[in-house]
């Protein structure tokens, strides 16, 4: 299997990579990103099924960046702008990075790429599809994930098979061992004050890799199936939400 991690220089990129290359069922893994992807330093002899590959514009992919992600399988969108992020830039900004370029991305890469081509995109828990239910908190961000989770998925139902769809929806992401304990019991008092459930960035992998090969059980991951879905992969017998 070739996959495709789009956004590869961010957190769960990192660890996506790290384990993808890892995994035996596949051969080639593409880190597409604005700069160049630094192989895991763990990757060992591994190291040779990853290629950092240069995306300049993700909204005019070039000729030799097509070519580059030509006959993938499966895309891990993880390009995005976080709701800490979005707060501090326009708008617009924020919509064309977080929908714009995923709707230029399925786009470009999926006519290019196996049939079927199964792409995932990483949005949150709270965003929202339906305009008439704004959350309180972030509401324009959130309706407007939800419209690009939307389009995703349509664009999968028009492609007459040719493209697999799933959105996958995590609250917060913890990354192991690089936790400060003041920054822990912050996010814990977020995650209890706003209710957005939490996850760890190694079950997240897990859980969308084992999705890409062997194909989507549902259309929209919730943050309780990529725990059940990603400890499994991973051989963990239970954890804690």
């Amino acid at each position: 299997m070739k996959l495709i991690v789009a956004g590869s220089t961010g957190f769960v990129a990192t660890e996506v990579i790290r384990q993808a290359i890892n995994n035996p069922a596949i051969s080639s893994v593409v880190g597409l990103a604005r700069r160049e992807t630094a192989v895991p330093k763990d990757a060992g002899a591994n190291a040779s099924k990853f290629k950092s590959v240069i995306c300049e514009d993700f909204s005019n992919y070039s000729e030799d960046t097509k070519k580059e992600l030509a006959g993938a399988n499966a895309c891990i969108w993880t390009l995005a702008v976080t709701p800490s992020k979005a707060r501090a830039m326009p708008f617009e900004q924020a919509t064309r990075v977080c929908l714009d370029f995923t709707e230029t991305g399925i786009e470009t890469i999926s006519p290019i790429a196996s049939n079927p081509f199964r792409f995932i995109y990483i949005s949150g828990s709270n965003a929202e599809r339906d305009p008439t239910k704004k959350p309180w908190i972030l509401g324009d961000y959130c309706l407007m994930r939800g419209k690009a989770e939307s389009s995703v998925l349509d664009f999968a139902k028009k492609s007459q098979g040719a493209v697999e769809a799933c959105v996958a929806k995590p609250g917060l992401i913890d990354a192991l061992g690089r936790s400060s304990f003041i920054a822990g019991i912050g996010r814990a008092m977020v995650s209890a004050i706003a209710g957005v459930p939490k996850l760890n960035v190694d079950q997240i992998a897990a859980s969308l890799i084992d999705q890409a090969i062997k194909g989507f059980e549902k259309e929209t991951l919730l943050n309780e199936d990529m725990i059940r879905i990603g400890d499994k992969a991973l051989g963990k017998s239970e954890t804690s939400s």
